[in-house]
């Protein structure tokens, strides 16, 4: 079997290059991978919400193969690759004629589609699962959006693949002989509204007001300028640091030097966090979101944020209780370790790639 394999892939800034990247490598102990090839016996797309998918998702209409959505939710994407009519006529199309009015008025406002829940409630996926002879999610809110937007269509999920750095790559943690000086929590990624970090930085600081050794990191680029300038005074208070987007050698030293990760997704897009993975991976507690987005997740193996007005003083609670024990905190990272390597290995996901194809074949 030979498979068309259609990506981003690394250097772009995007984790669905990252991801795709570990697949090569293990899909193709497998089968034989060709990138970018459509007279493959059959094409594997990876599709997230951002323009970098534009060419492949034509061309998975065009040359139908197996669709792994990144984001079940594609409604961003058509609002920053097509024109007014065609976002319009698309709208129509997953929602019927009666939501036309609906349509315009989402699009004359898209500059609010960043937060704004309307935009994630309309996921927009009804073509491409339609067309598809597969569609790939990473979890159960992915497979159900895709389900309520094509009834007939095959979905099969696959859980989100980690690939553990190399033993050479992976950097000890500083002070485990004993208590850390201070408590490392970070936030990383693309920095946008939906990542929840006006909320973030306000629990952190009442933390820091009842806790002496918390600092709060925030690595990555904001997606949003405005938003951006709008954090910008509490992202200068005392024990934030702030960084940009870092290459992959500097990324592994500094979350291999974390305590604790923060990965909120509100409103959600029915995405799996790359992110969340690899620090779970690598044994570090995850406090996220709470949802279906999370549902295989052990209870014991992330800590879960509830949505809405008990996000934040939760969110509080929590990060001082991580502080405080900071043993406990190690044992919820072992146990994610434990998880991801059971369940999300580069090999397991091949395997279920490689039997997903070979059935899909032409």
């Amino acid at each position: 079997m030979t498979v068309g394999f259609f990506s981003p892939l690394p250097p772009a800034r995007t984790g669905v290059a990252d991801y795709s990247a570990a697949l090569l490598v293990a899909l193709g102990r497998l089968c034989e991978v060709r990138l970018g090839d459509p007279a493959a016996d059959v094409c594997l797309y990876q599709l997230g919400n951002n323009p970098l998918h534009a060419a492949i998702y034509r061309q998975a209409l065009a040359h139908p193969g197996v669709a792994v959505l990144h984001d079940a939710v594609l409604h961003h994407f058509f609002l920053g690759t097509f024109d007014r009519e065609r976002y319009v006529e698309e709208f129509v199309y997953n929602y019927g004629e009666s939501a036309r009015g609906q349509a315009a008025e989402l699009w004359d406002a898209r500059s609010r589609s960043a937060a704004d829940p309307r935009y994630f409630a309309r996921a927009l996926v009804r073509r491409i699962a339609e067309t598809s002879r597969a569609v790939v999610v990473h979890n159960p809110a992915a497979a159900r959006i895709v389900c309520e937007h094509a009834p007939g269509a095959r979905v099969v999920e696959i859980p989100h693949l980690f690939a553990p750095p190399g033993p050479s790559d992976a950097l000890p943690r500083v002070g485990t002989a004993g208590p850390p000086p201070v408590f490392l929590f970070g936030v990383f990624g693309h920095l946008r509204e939906s990542k929840r970090l006006p909320a973030v930085l306000r629990a952190f600081g009442r933390v820091q007001k009842a806790v002496a050794r918390a600092v709060l990191l925030v690595a990555g680029d904001f997606v949003s300028p405005g938003l951006e300038a709008a954090l910008a005074p509490m992202l200068a208070k005392p024990l934030v640091i702030r960084m940009p987007f870092v290459p992959e050698p500097e990324f592994q030293a500094i979350t291999a030097r974390v305590d604790a990760a923060i990965s909120l997704r509100d409103p959600s897009a029915g995405e799996t966090s790359g992110i969340a993975i690899r620090l779970m991976g690598i044994g570090k507690p995850v406090l996220v979101s709470a949802g279906e987005e999370v549902a295989r997740f052990p209870e014991d193996a992330v800590i879960r944020i509830d949505k809405g007005l008990a996000e934040e003083p939760m969110l509080t609670d929590y990060m001082i209780w991580l502080v405080e024990h900071p043993e406990k905190a190690r044992g919820i990272g072992v146990r994610a370790a434990a998880h991801i390597a059971a369940h999300h290995s580069p090999e397991l996901a091949a395997r279920l790639y490689f039997d997903l194809l070979s059935s899909c074949c032409r």
